[in-house]
């Protein structure tokens, strides 16, 4: 009765349900299918699938203490998935696969496009529940749909957590060896240029690089976590967001490692571990908007009466923001920091989604898309509910009105600039009070003091944009009120 175990989204050993339910049922053969083509149509960055095969190499080594050799097929496309499923299935001469359920649109068409081939040849597909602590369709309003505001989908959910806390799935115990080798995993991937080696050693890879990244931030930062997650220039955040995409770590581990350090406590206790609780919260309420709402996978705004702003076309101002160079010092330091590490903090990504669709009103897609193309960490759900949240064209999204001043954010969260310095070395002359506004002086000329005079001027007035987007939005709500 030989299970395969497909990995994907999933790549650890320890609390993981589909390979303790494969290892349960019988003798398991685990693969990985490697999907070049199908990852860049995703806009998958190079440093994500790199982070992908290097987490895939430390998997397959702790598979091999389980004996469960891993194997490596290739589909570049999805649609070719079926095909090298059953042929994979008929050469073991497997009764039944099983993988970790994932949530986007093409994923879902995937899964159903391979379980019905499997089928016409008498092989069960088992799908199961991992990456969110409740399955999508369990946590519903009163009337049977989707939950589309954060803080009624929080209140369910912490009525579940009391009620049934999602048990750690134990690590199943070594199988007898079979007569199956592993394949050596790639360590590249086609159209995939490798990041730099710092990059990767900022983003170790494995099980126990995970684990002791989180355990570090429940004994160092979390209690804090309320306040200094808004700092960029702090060790504020846990920075645990790739492990979580690629599921080296899972969220069952991550609220159980909250809860140790809260008394068992989410919603009271530790305000930090509450806080950060409640951001896995909203990893879970993206992920469900995903499934209950498909539209916001297919490249459509979750209010649709927003389709109609009018969004500028202006490539130049977009490819200023896309390389760091607004004139904004916290936006430019921010993006920066994106370019280099594939990562940015989250208050950052919240202020330059903003200024990039509200100050250059340029359609949020265009902001999505290159996050995705850059993140370590990009996750569609987050990324789509991030994006869609700041343009106000979302979910739970911040009212119109509500526009971040880029220069008052770094004011108040890089208040000595010790961030912006970081990446903007530039300006690193300027005083603590001018690095937020270089050119804060008479308009037109340069108040550059000491720094570099290539440092550009701000490529749009910050109050000027600011109205013109809540123009554009007023005329919306008009529009709409008419019809």
């Amino acid at each position: 009765m030989l299970q395969l175990m497909w990995f994907r989204t999933d790549l650890r050993v320890t609390d993981n349900s589909a390979l303790a339910a494969a290892m349960q049922a019988g003798p398991t053969v685990a693969f990985f299918l490697m999907s070049p083509g199908q990852w860049r149509q995703h806009d998958d960055a190079p440093s994500k699938v790199d982070f992908w095969l290097r987490n895939l190499a430390e998997l397959s080594k702790q598979l091999q203490r389980l004996n469960v050799p891993l194997l490596i097929r290739e589909a570049d496309s999805w649609s070719q998935a079926p095909k090298v499923m059953c042929q994979l299935a008929e050469e073991l001469q497997a009764t039944a696969l099983h993988a970790n359920e994932e949530y986007g649109v093409h994923e879902t068409r995937r899964d159903q496009q391979v379980a019905a081939a499997l089928d016409d040849l008498g092989v069960a597909f088992r799908s199961h529940l991992d990456r969110l602590l409740f399955k999508p369709g369990s946590v519903l309003t009163r009337t049977g749909t989707y939950f589309k505001v954060y803080s009624q989908f929080r209140g369910i959910c912490y009525q579940r957590l009391h009620s049934a806390l999602p048990p750690l799935v134990a690590l199943p115990k070594a199988q007898a060896a079979l007569d199956i080798v592993a394949d050596k995993v790639p360590t590249c991937a086609t159209g995939f240029e490798p990041p730099s080696q710092a990059l990767r050693d900022a983003w170790p890879a494995g099980e126990q690089a995970a684990r002791e990244r989180l355990q570090r931030f429940a004994d160092e930062w979390i209690e804090d976590y309320h306040e200094a997650r808004d700092f960029p220039a702090r060790p504020g955040t846990s920075q645990l967001s790739a492990y979580l995409a690629a599921g080296v770590v899972s969220p069952r581990q991550c609220l159980h490692t909250a809860l140790n350090h809260n008394q068992g406590e989410f919603e009271s206790g530790n305000q930090g571990a509450v806080t950060w609780v409640n951001e896995l919260i909203w990893r879970e309420f993206y992920t469900h908007i995903l499934v209950g709402y498909p539209r916001v996978s297919m490249h459509r705004a979750f209010r649709p009466e927003t389709e109609a702003l009018p969004w500028r076309n202006a490539a130049e101002d977009l490819q200023a923001w896309q390389e760091g160079r607004t004139g904004i010092p916290l936006i430019d330091a921010a993006m920066r920091q994106l370019l280099e590490t594939g990562w940015m903090h989250n208050r950052l990504r919240m202020v330059v989604a903003m200024f990039l669709t509200k100050n250059l009103l340029i359609d949020w897609r265009e902001g999505e898309r290159f996050f995705m193309r850059h993140l370590i960490d990009g996750d569609l759900a987050a990324n789509n509910g991030g994006w869609q949240w700041s343009a106000s064209t979302g979910t739970d999204s911040v009212p119109y009105f509500r526009i971040f001043n880029p220069v008052s954010q770094s004011q108040r969260f890089d208040p000595n600039g010790r961030f912006i310095r970081q990446w903007l070395p530039e300006l690193a002359a300027l005083s603590d009070k001018a690095i937020h506004d270089p050119h804060a002086g008479r308009k037109g000329q340069s108040s550059l003091f000491g720094a570099s005079p290539d440092y550009p001027l701000p490529i749009v007035d910050l109050r000027a944009s600011r109205q013109r987007a809540l123009d554009a939005f007023k005329n919306l709500s008009s529009a709409s009120q008419l019809a």
